[in-house]
């Protein structure tokens, strides 16, 4: 049996790669995000969540938000090391952000034993259960930024809002086992209000060759 989690926010903002003057956010969750959602959640070592499929509850709608954000960053070793500060102050700037307001999301996903896993998937599909069944997380899930936080319980029957499009090539998951860490993709299309996730998302090359 999946794990099934539904979900919902104010806002969302699931920003496409690559647009890092102006945010540009997917029309409906990315995959890495909704494995975000989940391991805030419950997360283990053990366990790695597949996401099989994201369900559409509400109608795509956007707004445009002005952020301040910060040009001076430092790297993450200075940073944990505190050699380093930030003068935020003094490097900022204003971006524009299109957002997607008032969302709402089933999320459908697996749970995928690592090889040092001591229990069966079972095990940690009911510890998983009990924790959205009582709204309990490790930390606060949020919508593709921490600015928007997460409403989430167990699933309801309501049906996907009902529409159908082409979304084209979105991120599917990011490996962060390899240096430098790489990107996986799919093209992804949303019908009768429901992605299909594969299992695998191609590399970056290929994604550009396809």
């Amino acid at each position: 049996m999946p794990v099934v989690v539904q979900v919902a926010g104010d806002g969302a903002l699931f920003t496409q790669p690559g647009l890092t003057a102006e945010r540009l956010s997917y029309s409906v969750m990315t995959p890495s995000a909704a494995v975000g959602v989940l391991e805030a959640i419950f997360w283990k070592p053990e366990i790695r969540y597949r996401i099989e499929k994201i369900e559409v509850l509400q109608p795509i709608r956007t707004f445009t938000l002005r952020r301040n954000e910060t040009t001076d960053l430092a790297p993450l070793l200075e940073a944990a090391k505190g050699t380093r500060t930030v003068d935020t102050a003094a490097n900022r700037v204003q971006r524009n952000a299109v957002c997607l307001k008032d969302v709402g999301y089933r999320i459908h996903a697996h749970i995928d034993l690592e090889r040092h896993a001591t229990k069966p998937a079972a095990a940690y599909l009911d510890q998983v259960g009990r924790r959205i069944e009582s709204g309990r997380c490790f930390s606060q899930p949020f919508l593709g930024t921490r600015e928007f936080p997460a409403r989430f319980g167990v699933p309801d029957d309501a049906d996907p809002f009902d529409v159908s499009a082409e979304l084209g090539m979105m991120l599917h998951s990011i490996d962060y086992t390899v240096t430098p860490r790489q990107s996986r993709w799919f093209l992804a299309r949303i019908e009768n209000g429901v992605v299909h996730v594969p299992r695998y998302g191609i590399t970056g090359e290929a994604a550009v060759v396809a």
